[in-house]
C-alpha cells in the first residue's frame, strides 16, 4: 500500500458516499468548517460513487458498507484498482470487529465507526490524509496482538467466520432479497449464491436456509443479530 499523503496547506476534495441523505448533508456541513476541506459530491450507490470519484478524482471518499445498490467494500476494492491516488475511509455502524480488517484489506486508510464523536471523526480524517491508516486503539491493538501470530482461539462474533463475499451474500439476504435478486446485485450466478448460502448456513451452525434468513433479518434490523437463535432444531 502506498503512502499518499497531503500536505497540510493542500485543499483535500472529499466525496460522501452514503445511501441516506439526511447523513450526507450533516457530514458535508460538518467538514466544511474544517479550513482547506471542500466537498466535491456526494452518491448513495457504488455506480453513481464511482461516476463521481471518476469525474471528480477526490483527494478522499468517505464510504458507508450499506449502500442503496451495491456493496460498500467492493467499492473501496473498486477505487482501490481504478483510482489508487484516491484514499478511502470507511464509516459505518457495522459491528468494528467484523469490518475493520476487512475495509482494510480492501484498500481503505481507516474505519471509524459512525457512534464516534465528530471530533473523532475529524480526527481520523485528518490522520488519513497524512497518510497514515486510522483505527480504533482497541482495534489497532486487536490487530497487532493478531500480527505477533496471538489470535484469539474464538471469534469475538460468529459472523468473523464469514469470507468477505459471504458477508456480502448475508447482508443482502436480511435485506430481503431473493437468490436470482442477490445474483443480479453481485454479477453472480444463482447457484453461486446458493453456495455461498449454503456455507453460511454451515459456518453459523443454521439448520435451515430459512434459519438464514431470519437470522440475516436480524443482523440487518439492529446491526447484531441474536445471540442464542430461538431457531426450531430438525
Amino acid at each position: 500500500m502506498s503512502t499518499l499523503a497531503v500536505a497540510p496547506s493542500q485543499t483535500a476534495n472529499i466525496a460522501i458516499v452514503d445511501d441516506h441523505e439526511l447523513i450526507r448533508f450533516g457530514l458535508a456541513q460538518l467538514l466544511v468548517r474544517e479550513p482547506g476541506w471542500t466537498i466535491c459530491g456526494e452518491a448513495s450507490d457504488v455506480a453513481s460513487a464511482l461516476a463521481l470519484i471518476g469525474a471528480h478524482r477526490p483527494t478522499l471518499a468517505i464510504i458507508d458498507l450499506r449502500l442503496s445498490s451495491g456493496d460498500g467494500l467492493e467499492l473501496v476494492r473498486q477505487i482501490n484498482i481504478r483510482y489508487p491516488e484516491v484514499l478511502t475511509l470507511v464509516s459505518s455502524m457495522h459491528d468494528e470487529d467484523l469490518y475493520a480488517e476487512r475495509a482494510i484489506r480492501a484498500g481503505a486508510r481507516g474505519f471509524i465507526s459512525k457512534q464516534e464523536p465528530a471530533d473523532t471523526l475529524i480526527a481520523a480524517i485528518r490522520q488519513v490524509l497524512e497518510g497514515r491508516i486510522y483505527l480504533s486503539p482497541q482495534m489497532s491493538e486487536k490487530l497487532l496482538t493478531q500480527s505477533m501470530g496471538r489470535r484469539s482461539s474464538s471469534p469475538s462474533s460468529p459472523l468473523e467466520l464469514l469470507s468477505d463475499r459471504e458477508m456480502e451474500v448475508y447482508q443482502w439476504i436480511g435485506r430481503g432479497l431473493s437468490v436470482k435478486e442477490i445474483a443480479r446485485e453481485l454479477h453472480l450466478s444463482p447457484k453461486t449464491v446458493e453456495y455461498h448460502r449454503e456455507h453460511i448456513k454451515e459456518k453459523l451452525q443454521l439448520p435451515s436456509s430459512h434459519a438464514v434468513v431470519r437470522h440475516a433479518t436480524a443482523w440487518v434490523l439492529t446491526d447484531c443479530p441474536p445471540q442464542e437463535p430461538d431457531f426450531p432444531r430438525p
